[in-house]
């Protein structure tokens, strides 16, 4: 088949996160079984307009505050000059609305909705922008299939109206060949705790600084890790300040790849204490990695995180839960081995070829007219 893929970022964006990484997983594996893809994006400054990565065809224009304007005049311009099979779109942001303007076979690809989830993240006007949006969604994609990562965000779009019917779970995978248990490389000598990913308000990371705090009365020597960026990162360094931990609450910035696996094999325990997820990759890849997880029950992370086994999970905004999972695992060794043996069990189930099978079997006959 001849794809058309539309989202707002591919992998090189200096914006993109999880979505990307499973679209573009999922795309390079869709051409090495015969399918054509071209994925269009936004830009940003210095991009080249259009490359092939891994033999997808990767067109961006606009940037990430004129994209959704832009696109509907691109896209209509790029199935005028060829002929598309299906069109996937992948909505991690504002729908861009295409039934109103292409009149093509669509899949509808959704990580997660915001709903009003995005009011912890951004200003009451961008916020009700971007709430009333998803609010449209049902009604102008009506009839179409959806495809989620998370039986969360199954449940949150046939709360909207949604068929049953129309909704497909695939989830996400991992590299193993990436992400896998080193046997040579020791946990920390300090018991550690290592947060990994976007540095965002509604991750609600404050929460891991707080908890940290109760566990220091009780683990003196134990640390925190925040790795990554993200716009919430001054607030972050100012409360672990306030709390006296800048001296145990270590802010490394973006990372490599391979200092990414490093410090998730070393680590006691990986948290994720966000208020809403569509899966929690980093929960799957940490448990690869050998490390059990701690992630707040909340839609996505409820789903990557078997409750007991891979990691353990609390009441989302709960500080003195948090803490205490936390010092299950970090001062009872027979608990966090465990659950690092439970949490390899689990990854096992997860990696993208099988996931890109399934997609391929979804795409086909969605392509086909059979949702």
């Amino acid at each position: 088949m001849n794809l058309l893929v539309l989202n707002w970022n591919d992998l090189k964006n200096p914006f993109s996160g999880g979505a990307e990484v499973h679209l573009e997983e999922l795309l390079r594996r869709l051409v090495q079984r015969g399918h054509t893809a071209t994925l269009f994006c936004s830009g940003w400054s210095g991009c080249k307009p259009e490359e092939t990565v891994e033999g997808v065809r990767i067109v961006r224009r606009g940037n990430r505050y004129t994209f959704n304007l832009v696109a509907p005049w691109y896209l209509r311009r790029l199935t005028r000059k060829e002929h598309y099979d299906l069109l996937i779109e992948d909505i991690n942001k504002i729908p861009f609305y295409t039934p109103l303007y292409l009149n093509l076979k669509r899949l509808v690809v959704i990580p997660h909705l915001f709903a009003t989830t995005v009011f912890h993240e951004v200003n009451f006007l961008l916020g009700s922008y971007i709430y009333l949006a998803e609010r449209l969604l049902t009604a102008v994609y009506r009839g179409d299939h959806f495809n989620v990562i998370s039986e969360s965000t199954a449940d949150d779009i046939a709360a909207r109206g949604i068929p049953r019917d129309d909704i497909s779970v695939i989830h996400c995978g991992i590299d193993s060949d990436l992400y896998n248990v080193d046997p040579t490389v020791a946990k920390y000598e300090q018991p550690t705790i290592l947060y990994l990913g976007r540095i965002k308000k509604y991750k609600s990371i404050q929460h891991m600084i707080l908890a940290l705090k109760k566990v220091r009365t009780k683990l003196p020597d134990a640390r925190l890790m925040v790795v990554g960026t993200g716009d919430y990162l001054p607030q972050l360094k100012a409360l672990a300040t306030s709390l006296d931990l800048s001296d145990v609450v270590e802010f490394p910035g973006f990372v490599s790849q391979s200092d990414k696996v490093d410090r998730m094999r070393r680590a006691h325990v990986a948290g994720l204490p966000s208020l809403k997820e569509g899966w929690g990759l980093t929960n799957i890849e940490a448990n690869a990695c050998g490390t059990a997880v701690v992630a707040s029950r909340s839609p996505g992370l409820r789903d990557s995180v078997n409750d007991n086994i891979s990691g353990l999970l609390y009441e989302y905004g709960d500080i003195d839960e948090l803490a205490d999972k936390l010092l299950m695992i970090l001062s009872d060794a027979d608990t966090r081995q465990r659950l690092e043996r439970g949490g390899l069990e689990w990854a096992e189930r997860f990696n993208w070829d099988t996931a890109a099978e399934k997609f391929d079997q979804l795409i086909l006959r969605v392509g086909e007219g059979n949702k």
